[in-house]
């Protein structure tokens, strides 16, 4: 598996999955109806800010993070990330690798601390997974996000300091 930067290219292959994972409302706070363009609009950022795929050795398209500041002005110390793979290559560590990758970039960047801001308290395996690199949940806010099956749950609020 290689990481490398994303390009517009990319989009296409992003797509199938970025829709499906976005359109089903149990992980992500985007707009359920988002159209391609849209999509492609929330996801490939711009410099500074970077989106990088995860692709195999026959450069298929496995999964995507981006990464970019939290907040502005006196926020801007503090990095923000998302991360999606394609569900026919999840379990094979790609969503670790992207969370790593991402983590390094901040670091590299000169960011003080990630923050992930809305994770559906019902994620779990994503949880475990920023929990296994070092992020703490610092807070939860309750039935802050209304999950298609379980209703409103919590959104828990992630810190890493760099």
């Amino acid at each position: 598996m290689d990481i490398r930067e994303a390009t517009p290219e990319d989009w296409p292959a992003i797509w199938p999955f970025f829709h499906t994972i976005a359109a089903a409302g149990e992980t992500f706070v985007y707009p359920l109806d988002l159209s391609f363009e849209e999509g492609r609009d929330w996801w490939m950022l711009q410099a500074p800010n970077r989106t990088v795929v995860a692709v195999d050795e026959n450069g298929t398209v496995m999964g995507s993070a981006n990464m970019h500041r939290n907040r502005p002005g006196p926020g801007a110390h503090v990095a923000s990330g998302n991360y999606m793979v394609a569900p026919a290559h999840q379990g094979k560590g790609i969503g670790r690798a992207l969370l790593e990758h991402t983590i390094d970039l901040a670091r590299q960047q000169g960011y003080r601390a990630m923050q992930f801001n809305a994770v559906a308290a019902n994620n779990h395996h994503a949880v475990k997974l920023y929990q296994s690199v070092g992020f703490e949940i610092v807070g939860t806010v309750p039935e802050a996000f209304h999950h298609p099956t379980d209703g409103y749950i919590g959104l828990h609020v992630l810190h890493l300091y760099l």
